[in-house]
């Protein structure tokens, strides 16, 4: 069973290696709320999965630990296990699913532990870890669906109430429902007029469809970059913790993490993964019901692929209008560049690529498609440069 004094006695254990991460009030991304971010995508090892796994690895007994520790994770958790393990003396054998980034593998790795990719998502490489540990006789850390685990999690509950005493709502990512049911625990036993809200992916909403649902459900399919969160399944413990203690859940898309991610970058310098910026995304696009509201945006990661964030960046200007590419129709004839280009200018984009193309059999003889990539201030001024080219008599292909 979990007690605050459990959670108490995890924020003491956790001095000797975890951060106390610093709340940063952020006024660019406040809108009609005041926003602050709790950075556990500063904590070592990039993420707050360190908290849950050495917490709960510190309570194991000399045989436990010398019989090998065994979890799974999509990457956070099994370098919170591998810092644990190795700072503990103990083997550790992680399960990651196949598409989990490289970085977090290699970081993973570096951290003593053995890794063994497992074909599919999260919940396949849970499987298989207990397949091994049936195998074994090593002890599972599961990253989840622990009192223990659960608890080291809450002490960012504990750090939230004194960093900022006079909060009134906390928004927290949701994957297996660890990180949510330890906070919202720790905050409704010393602050139940606190708000609590879970947010996750659209793509792979179990906790969110799990609540409507009434019990916990298994999703057939899970889809997206929000590696961290993409669990078919939510935990059984925290699916009750969460009915009891969690005010709602909502979901955001794709574009709107992207966007977030992207926001993260440029108004805060944080980098942040898919599965910690959907905080940020839920009150970047109004989700919930923070108005005016002291609101603390939990953003529980920063283990990003470098070539995901490339990607991700794209996507975040696409969705905010910051970059966009037209098709326009020519007469194929001298000058037409020019004009064309000039107009932009002018309307102050800049012209970032440039494809001339005959080749299409639909188009008269003596006619060209010009396509270019330009990058803009925002929708109304992608608007304003297609009018503009409009008015000069040009023809854009919607």
């Amino acid at each position: 069973m979990l007690t605050l004094d459990k959670v108490y006695q995890a924020a003491y254990v956790l001095k000797e290696v975890a951060r106390k991460t610093d709340l940063i009030y952020s006024q660019k991304l406040s809108g009609k709320s005041e926003i602050y971010l709790k950075t556990e995508n500063l904590q070592v090892t990039g993420s707050f999965k360190l908290r849950g796994a050495y917490y709960k690895i510190s309570q194991l007994n000399d045989e436990q630990k010398k019989a090998g520790i065994i979890a799974c994770s999509a990457g956070n958790h099994a370098q919170g296990v591998a810092l644990a393990a190795t700072k503990m003396g103990a083997k550790s054998v992680i399960c990651m699913p196949d598409g989990a980034p490289i970085s977090k593998v290699e970081a993973t790795k570096a951290l003593g532990a053995e890794v063994v990719l497992v074909p599919g998502a999260y919940d396949d490489a849970y499987a298989y870890a207990c397949k091994l540990k049936a195998e074994t006789g090593a002890t599972m850390i599961h990253p989840f669906d622990d009192d223990e685990v659960i608890a080291g999690q809450g002490t960012i509950g504990l750090e939230i109430l004194e960093q900022l005493p006079d909060v009134e709502a906390v928004i927290v990512p949701i994957g297996g429902g660890g990180l949510i049911a330890g906070v919202a625990y720790a905050i409704k036993q010393l602050r139940p007029d606190v708000k609590v809200y879970g947010v996750q992916a659209e793509r792979a909403p179990s906790m969110a469809q799990s609540r409507k649902a009434g019990e916990a459900i298994t999703l057939d399919k899970v889809s997206t970059f929000a590696d961290g969160i993409a669990v078919k399944h939510p935990g059984d413990i925290t699916f009750a913790m969460n009915m009891q203690y969690v005010d709602d859940v909502v979901t955001v898309t794709e574009d709107e993490i992207a966007t977030a991610i992207l926001a993260l970058i440029e108004k805060q310098k944080l980098i942040a993964e898919g599965a910690g910026a959907v905080s940020v995304a839920a009150a970047m696009f109004g989700k919930l019901p923070i108005e005016g509201k002291k609101t603390v945006c939990l953003v529980s990661g920063g283990n990003i692929d470098v070539n995901i964030l490339s990607r991700v960046i794209t996507r975040g200007l696409v969705t905010t209008g910051r970059t966009t590419n037209l098709q326009i129709a020519l007469e194929d004839k001298p000058g037409q560049l020019l004009g064309v280009s000039t107009i932009i200018s002018k309307c102050g984009g800049n012209v970032v690529s440039v494809h001339h193309e005959r080749s299409d059999a639909n188009m008269a003889v003596a006619s060209c498609i010009l396509h270019i990539g330009m990058e803009t201030r925002d929708f109304e001024h992608i608007e304003e440069i297609k009018t503009e080219l409009r008015k000069a008599g040009f023809q854009i292909i919607e």
